[in-house]
């Protein structure tokens, strides 16, 4: 009889993640989900749906002019699926059935989840599920009292639910319709005060939000807990900033701009009124993203904090330290691995997008693969031109983004075992 090499835990959530893409896209594509008299074609479904379930917010086509309130629904349900990941929610309803997990279902959370010990992992599950739906209820009812002065009441209770779980979940879907994102609600400070926040909830990371709940301490925190505040401070005060020089917006603007553009990409500014500088900007804040085990993509907030450390001390010629503790060697590796595997992701997507289609503009492809690697919903409305190759190139870019570039990288690559035998060491020039 023949034995089948089991499957990964990287193998499963990647392999969880396809599948449930693939039945959305199948979902969109049905006539069900059409508003009468409009077609989606099944390569735009599949778009949505890669885009829903990365959480990123990427749209081929207008979602509210084009889907009707099953189709919304649908959309709504593969975003907390991709925001929660595909291993909660199977452990969710492994809990409703009352069965036990094994060690083997321990390893499938601690990797969806991004946890680093098997003990305690059901427990932050559950305790997951509970914060999300806590948070996104309360979400929903204050953007509720904003949505209800310009729609029906239960219309502006569907707009309410589906901007709450798409803010929480950082997915930055616009369900207004006419590419207006939020840029009709400017100065709407409730709403988008709202919106920023549960876009902060979501990008910080469960483990973050539940050790800072617990502690609520900053010295007793840990030292991940510690790295994701400072570095996610840091990124939001210096983004904000910049904004507002180069812009000249306003200080709330330049604020909820430098937020959004890390992990959501909700916009209260056409795109095309920001200047090039404010472009870069907003590519750099969307390439290092959210933090882990959040709802977010990008290279995460503790790779960048790790990177910029090590650079110091190699300068300084110090032990890479962080609020008194040293950072392991093994996690500098990976940092910089991450770091070199997104911007090798950007460079390839980039090229083949721009192969394909000669005729695009380079700062505009650019923009949008960065996006889709950071799984961020900003973008400079150029993804209806593109033809079936390369938005199918924008749906590989966004898996990978959610999933990580390492985690893609480990997926056959990837060795349990030990090496039979090492080789003898011999230094090499650097720099």
């Amino acid at each position: 009889m023949l034995r089948t090499k089991r499957l990964g835990p990287t193998q499963y959530v990647a392999l969880g993640f396809m599948s449930v893409i693939l039945i959305g896209s199948v979902l969109l594509a049905l006539p069900i989900a059409h508003m009468p008299g409009t077609y989606v074609s099944y390569i735009d479904a599949l778009f949505i749906s890669t885009s829903a379930v990365t959480v990123t917010g990427l749209i081929s086509i207008e979602t509210a002019e084009q889907f009707n309130a099953f189709g919304r629904l649908v959309i709504a349900l593969l975003i907390q699926i991709g925001g929660l990941g595909v291993t909660s929610v199977g452990a969710i309803f492994i809990l409703v059935m009352q069965r036990k997990f094994g060690v083997y279902h321990r390893l499938l959370l601690m990797e969806g989840l991004n946890f680093n010990s098997l003990s305690g992992v059901v427990r932050l599950v559950k305790s997951v599920l509970q914060l999300t739906l806590v948070i996104e209820l309360v979400g929903m009812i204050l953007s509720f009292f904003t949505f209800i002065q310009h729609y029906p009441f239960w219309e502006a209770l569907g707009i309410s639910a589906f901007h709450a779980i798409a803010s929480f979940n950082n997915a930055g879907f616009d369900i207004l319709g006419g590419g207006q994102n939020l840029i009709p609600y400017r100065h709407h400070y409730v709403l988008l005060l709202t919106t920023a926040t549960l876009i902060g909830l979501g990008g910080i990371g469960f483990v973050t939000m539940l050790d800072i709940y617990h502690k609520r301490n900053f010295k007793k925190c840990s030292m991940n807990t510690k790295i994701v505040m400072v570095t996610t401070a840091s990124l939001l005060i210096i983004g904000t900033i910049l904004l507002k020089l180069s812009e000249g917006f306003s200080w709330f603007d330049a604020f909820f701009h430098s937020i959004s553009a890390r992990t959501a990409g909700f916009s209260t500014i056409p795109i095309d009124d920001f200047s090039q500088a404010g472009l870069l900007i907003l590519m750099v804040l969307m390439f290092i993203g959210a933090s882990p085990g959040s709802t977010g993509g990008g290279i995460k907030t503790t790779t960048l904090f790790t990177i910029i450390k090590t650079i110091k001390s190699f300068a300084t010629n110090r032990p890479v330290t962080a609020f008194y503790r040293r950072i392991p060697a093994e996690s500098i590796i990976k940092a910089f691995s991450v770091f070199l595997l997104a911007i090798s992701v950007v460079f390839v997507g980039t090229f083949f997008i721009l192969l394909i289609q000669p005729e695009l503009s380079l700062q505009s492809i650019l923009f949008e693969v960065i996006a889709a690697t950071g799984t961020v919903g900003l973008s400079t409305g150029i993804i209806p031109s593109l033809n079936i190759a390369n938005k199918l190139i924008l749906c590989i870019i966004m898996f990978i983004g959610r999933l990580g570039p390492f985690s893609i990288a480990c997926l056959w690559a990837y060795q349990t075992a030990a090496p039979r035998f090492n080789y003898p060491e011999e230094q090499i020039t650097i720099g």
